[in-house]
């Protein structure tokens, strides 16, 4: 899969690093402009940031947020790299946290997770309406 425009994000395991995958998510999607679906994108970048934050994140150490386009831009990517231990999983509905991966599971139009050395890869990807 070749990406014709690709951005990316480090981020340090700070608690301010949610709202800054938030912006540089909302400013490359109004670069690439793709206005019509940047709520959803926005929130499933700011859902997978935390996940990667509080889950992911070894201290002193951040995650990479990628994001990057492909099939001439119709298909977007959101990729969110980090380099801890163990794999992401949707939490019953009925909780009382940890639903971050259904609402990306409901906005998304596919999601995975993928190994990377160290870590893992969490992804989803959305397509211009």
């Amino acid at each position: 899969m070749q990406h014709e425009d690709l951005r990316e994000l480090f981020c340090r395991r700070d608690r301010r690093s949610v709202a800054a995958a938030r912006e540089f998510a909302r400013a490359t999607l109004t670069a690439w402009d793709w206005g019509a679906r940047a709520d959803d994108v926005t929130l499933c970048v700011s859902e997978l940031a935390t996940n990667a934050l509080v889950h992911g994140v070894p201290p002193g150490r951040g995650y990479l947020l990628r994001m990057w386009l492909y099939e001439r831009g119709a298909v977007l990517r959101v990729e969110v790299h980090d380099s801890g231990d163990g794999r992401p999983c949707r939490r019953a509905p009925d909780g009382e946290s940890g639903r971050g991966l259904l609402l990306v599971d409901a906005l998304a139009d596919g999601w995975g997770v993928g190994p990377r050395e160290p870590g893992k890869v969490v992804w989803c990807e959305f397509a211009r309406p």
